[in-house]
């Protein structure tokens, strides 16, 4: 009897042994809309997915689902703020401008940083600045693990005599709705179209003079080939960022080794983000350049004068206005300390 008692107490030890390690592990599921091959979802993979299983010493394993297998990226901020399919994933502000109206500060600056690293610590200093960014994740019932950067803007242009000051009689295509006021406030028409290989087609035409899109959108549907002569800069739409946010209930109930695990995490892939889009952007020029694109960079007197033409400052109050005619009572509070950030790292 004391042997067989001596045996199940041995087998069931080694069962609770063999499966602890599974009991231990925590999943998290995430979910982007972009497929995984490019600059940004290449880092949150290969650095700071790795960094978390890194640093909670395997207690934490994320589940990636990519190119908009669980949510697509419109629908992305309701996904993970309810939790059910995804704990976590990419929220990007310019999509979801009603449940994130501050958010949408950021592209209302023609001109920010130039160069990655500045970026990155205009991006840094404004989150942990300003608290009213979480507050309005939080809202949403969102709280965010880690900023990342998206490509510079560029113009794609048919005419090499691009005039910055001047664009009427030229038609154009640009997503951001700050873009819009701004083309138009440079003198041209602004059109509507979806986002695809017509685009291109519409450029070979005359249908569209140009466009003022983030240099890897344009440089997906081959705009080049239509628009060879492409401006670009990394000081243009510095404000194209990326949220990888967790779901709020999701994050406040896990342990606070794993919280302080993802803190580790995100740190250490913080100090990656400027570099790689430094050396992205040289790279994806070249390789435009190489295609038979007329890429160059923008000079300070063409960017001065972009910005100039914009009219960047009475757009910037005309928001203010319908934002708190909307109840948002601290956009212009806000905006006004987002833009002292700014002039801190440019120095202008």
């Amino acid at each position: 009897m004391k042997l067989k008692t001596f045996l199940v107490q041995s087998a069931a030890l080694a069962l609770l042994i063999s499966i602890s390690p599974v009991q231990a592990e925590t999943v998290l599921r995430y979910t982007d809309h972009e497929p995984l091959s490019n600059m940004r979802t290449k880092v949150i993979k290969d650095v700071f997915f790795a960094a978390i299983a890194e640093e909670s010493h395997g207690r934490l394993r994320v589940e990636d689902h990519w190119n908009g297998e669980l949510s697509v990226s419109y629908d992305a901020l309701k996904t993970v703020s309810e939790g059910k399919i995804a704990d976590m994933g990419i929220v990007v502000p310019e999509y979801t401008a009603e449940q994130l109206p501050l958010h949408q500060i950021f592209k209302s600056f023609p001109l920010g940083p130039d160069n990655g690293d500045a970026q990155v610590e205009f991006f840094h200093n404004v989150f942990r600045d300003l608290p009213q960014f979480s507050a309005e994740l939080a809202a949403n019932n969102l709280v965010n693990l880690q900023f990342f950067l998206g490509y510079p803007a560029a113009f794609f242009s048919t005419s090499p005599s691009l005039k910055y000051d001047n664009l009427k009689n030229t038609t154009w295509r640009t997503a951001s709705f700050w873009h819009q006021a701004y083309l138009e406030n440079a003198g041209a028409k602004v059109v509507k179209m979806p986002w695809d290989t017509q685009i291109t087609d519409a450029l070979r035409n005359g249908t569209l003079s140009g466009l003022l899109v983030n240099l890897d959108s344009g440089d997906d549907i081959h705009a080049w080939q239509a628009a060879k002569e492409v401006r670009v800069s990394p000081r243009l739409w510095m404000g194209h960022v990326y949220l990888l946010v967790m779901n709020k209930t999701r994050w406040e109930n896990l342990p606070e080794e794993d919280k302080a695990a993802i803190r580790r995490a995100a740190a250490r892939t913080e100090k990656t983000l400027g570099v790689t889009l430094d050396a992205s952007l040289k790279q994806m020029t070249q390789n435009m350049s190489q295609q038979g694109a007329h890429v160059r960079t923008l000079t300070p007197e063409e960017l001065n004068t972009w910005q100039r033409t914009s009219r960047y400052q009475a757009v910037q109050a005309d928001w203010v206005k319908k934002q708190e005619a909307n109840g948002v009572a601290n956009a212009g509070e806000t905006l006004n300390a987002v833009a002292k950030q700014l002039h801190t790292i440019t120095k202008e």
